[in-house]
């Protein structure tokens, strides 16, 4: 059976859909097969592998619209498939909130095709609303990834936190897949004391890969393709190839 992962954190921006793209795609390239699913109404994970705007989508499937076959897209990376989302998404969240069993419609839909995929990974909204608490339902891991910044520890602590509390009410089986950095800058005193503080902390839960800070990473989603395929040579390129193959070998 294929592993599950949702990216996961409370504050945005910190690149939880530019890793959930590619670390989805150097696992493809891997010869894994792997599916993204566009858990958030921005859709910027579709938009990220050059799927926006298509419908039917995710909201289709949980609402029941659309069967898997017919939501399942390819990409240009070989292995790679996605759930897209759409702005309809944001509607579902409240529609979703009044229903029976809100918090697993998403592993329900999913369920079919897990045996399907190496790995599924989840692409959720920065927020802990019903479309996050079904992410971390579905998922037997959550992948964290944090920026090297002041308020981070204290983020993540509120976070792991939320995920015990998910552990005891939702999901006995969801575990903490890692903890990994992004948007790292060498050269600032303060990255390398929070790389070296949570390290210490979480030892074998943090990934020894560290995301840089880096340009190429920030243009590939205007063209609708990974960071593989846009500058696979580039810092962020390596980096997101060497986090792969960190996750393939943690199994």
């Amino acid at each position: 059976m294929g592993r599950v992962f949702v990216f996961v954190n409370q504050k945005g921006g910190v690149g939880k859909t530019t890793s959930a793209v590619n670390l989805g795609a150097y696992l493809a390239e891997a010869g894994k097969s792997v599916l993204l699913v566009d858990f958030d109404s921005q859709a910027n994970l579709s938009s990220g592998v050059g799927v926006s705007k298509a419908r039917p989508g995710v909201y289709e499937l949980i609402s029941g619209q659309a069967g898997l076959d017919a939501v399942i897209r390819e990409t240009a990376v070989a292995n790679l498939s996605v759930i897209p989302s759409s702005i309809d998404l944001s509607g579902a969240a409240v529609e979703l909130v009044e229903q029976e069993n809100r918090d697993f419609f998403l592993k329900k839909a999913l369920s079919p095709v897990r045996n399907r995929y190496d790995y599924i990974l989840i692409d959720c909204p920065p927020s802990l609303g019903v479309l996050t608490l079904n992410g971390l339902a579905a998922a037997d891991a959550a992948l964290i990834p944090m920026q090297c910044e002041y308020f981070a520890l204290e983020g993540l602590t509120l976070l792991l936190q939320t995920i015990k509390r998910i552990q005891k009410n939702l999901n006995r089986e969801l575990q903490i897949g890692g903890i990994f950095f992004t948007m790292y800058d060498q050269r600032t005193r303060l990255a390398q004391d929070v790389v070296r503080e949570v390290s210490a902390y979480f030892q074998e839960k943090v990934f020894e890969t560290i995301i840089p800070r880096n340009v190429r990473i920030s243009e590939a989603p205007s063209h609708g393709i990974p960071i593989s395929r846009y500058d696979p040579a580039s810092s962020g390129g390596r980096a997101y190839q060497s986090l792969a193959g960190e996750v393939i070998a943690r199994g």
